[in-house]
């Protein structure tokens, strides 16, 4: 049997095994594919109205390019941050579940999350020069086993064909954000993370990835360590937004 054969053999008789299913309901699914029809029909997009600035939606008949209290009356360091999916329901389902249940596998959905997010003009013809995620802190990521950030650069960076730089590092270990409003969050996560050494980043146009933006306080942050060490331009992209 040849090497090529192999991998399609065994991913045949695997889903004779295992049929694939639906990661929510169990239903069955085509092979590769982790919703049914149904419960893809209750993933919440996000779509205009939104913030130019963090793309936070908007209810309402607004039709100009607009700003929203998230970020009024705070600098954000990043250009824009761009999210096609609201973190609600089967999306936060499912990416607590990568995130923090082990489901590796769910990878591959919440990477298709991130990747909607270059249909949005603000990324759609913009190139990059490097990718860069958030990254965790060394304890934390001993804990949870692996940096869901990193996970979704690499596979990124694959689909872009735009090389990865483990250009940031956390230098301090912040208690969860989850308890704080956006001037504690950025208070919270002063000084966390710095360049690694080496690391050069100057007239780069860097894309900072990450799993979810909740306020931005993160994304913000890394941002303006990757300016302050020369950065031309920092997008970021994520899967959801809170």
């Amino acid at each position: 049997m040849s090497t090529v054969a192999a991998p399609s053999l065994f991913r045949g008789i695997a889903s004779l095994l295992y049929p694939p299913s639906c990661t929510i309901c169990s239903a069955s699914v085509d092979l590769g594919e982790y919703l049914c029809g149904e419960c893809e029909a209750k993933v919440s997009r996000i779509v205009p109205p939104f913030c130019a600035k963090c793309s936070e939606p908007f209810d309402g008949a607004i039709t100009t390019t607009f700003s929203c209290a998230n970020c009024a009356h705070r600098s954000l360091h990043f250009d824009a941050a761009v999210s096609a999916y609201r973190s609600r329901g089967i999306v936060r389902h499912v990416i607590l579940n990568f995130k923090y249940g082990r489901q590796i596998h769910l990878r591959h959905l919440v990477a298709r999350w991130l990747v909607a997010a270059f249909d949005d003009e603000r990324l759609r013809e913009r190139r990059f020069d490097a990718i860069v995620s958030v990254p965790l802190h060394p304890a934390r990521q001993r804990e949870r086993g692996f940096n869901q950030a990193a996970i979704l650069a690499e596979w990124l960076g694959s689909h872009l064909s735009v090389p990865l730089r483990p250009a940031l590092q956390r230098v301090h270990y912040t208690t969860t954000q989850t308890a704080f409003d956006r001037s504690e969050r950025m208070q919270n996560l002063r000084g966390a993370f710095r360049l690694r050494k080496k690391a050069d980043v100057r007239n780069l146009r860097v894309l900072l990835i990450d799993d979810v933006l909740t306020t931005g306080s993160t994304l913000s942050e890394c941002a303006r360590v990757l300016k302050e060490g020369g950065a031309r331009s920092v997008y970021a992209a994520t899967a959801a937004r809170a």
